[in-house]
């Protein structure tokens, strides 16, 4: 009898130990599955994530029967640029980085200027846009930087939240944009103004109805304002640039083009000083 005991003592331990220890890997298998379902739903966040960001810079389709007239925007952080290779990728036309703010000069602007005239491109400047910045002190330092340098597509301000600090008051940035293109235009310079859409229905729309819009979309209906230069796409492969570069297009024909840059055409000893 106490054998018998004794056996069955033994085996309702192993058969506790046995539940025991199912009970544990229960339970770690639990654990193991509730992490995979971790990994799978932030694997899911991720790829859902990743697809809006292509979505939302994937370049539209841009009907080149329709905008025959293309271009690419530059600044120093291009590089060198072989403007001539540009040339021949079917390019027409670049828009260069010269100042921003009221003392910033782009290091590359001379060169590029230089470059970009030898191989036959029509040349733009640009003008990045401070909003802590008084807007006479900012035209100042881009008109001394451009001096008399023949620039086909005249000059042009980018306007855009990016890259400028926050918190500013949109009243007093309006108005220190005001203070410049009035500043320019007194000297006899009408500026292309560049922003994108979010920028442009609080900054500009309806402030400068005399000013050619250079406007930042990427879908294929960029605004549903008047506009003259669209930039589509960040992520524009064209030889002779080393990495993505910013495209363009002008809207309009080729004869178009042409009244246009001779409308624009910037001498800086053709105005008055």
């Amino acid at each position: 009898m106490a054998l018998y005991l004794e056996t069955f003592g033994n085996i309702t331990n192993f058969v506790m130990r046995m539940k025991i220890l199912s009970d544990i890997n229960t339970r770690k298998n639990d654990i193991f599955s509730f992490i995979c379902f971790l990994l799978a739903g932030a694997l899911l966040i991720w790829a859902a994530y990743a697809a809006w960001i292509n979505f939302r810079t994937t370049p539209p389709y841009v009907d080149r029967d329709k905008y025959p007239v293309s271009g690419i925007d530059i600044s120093s952080h291009n590089g060198d640029i072989n403007f001539k290779k540009v040339a021949a990728n079917g390019i027409d036309f670049v828009w260069m980085k010269a100042t921003e703010g009221v003392t910033f000069k782009d290091k590359s602007f001379t060169n590029n200027h230089r470059k970009a005239g030898e191989a036959g491109l029509d040349r733009g400047a640009y003008h990045f846009f401070r909003f802590d910045k008084d807007g006479v002190e900012q035209a100042i330092n881009f008109i001394e930087t451009i001096g008399d340098r023949t620039l086909e597509l005249g000059v042009a301000i980018d306007i855009e939240s990016s890259g400028n600090p926050e918190n500013i008051d949109v009243e007093l940035i309006k108005e220190r944009l005001s203070s410049m293109v009035d500043y320019l235009n007194l000297r006899g310079i009408a500026p292309t103004l560049y922003c994108n859409k979010k920028d442009y229905y609080e900054l500009l729309a309806d402030s400068f109805p005399g000013n050619s819009l250079w406007i930042c979309s990427f879908s294929e209906d960029p605004i549903s304002a008047d506009w003259t230069f669209w930039q589509y796409s960040h992520k524009g492969d064209v030889k002779g640039v080393k990495g993505n570069v910013d495209l363009n297009v002008f809207k309009g024909s080729k004869a178009d083009w042409l009244q246009f840059i001779n409308s624009q055409q910037y001498q800086g000893n053709n105005f008055v000083i």
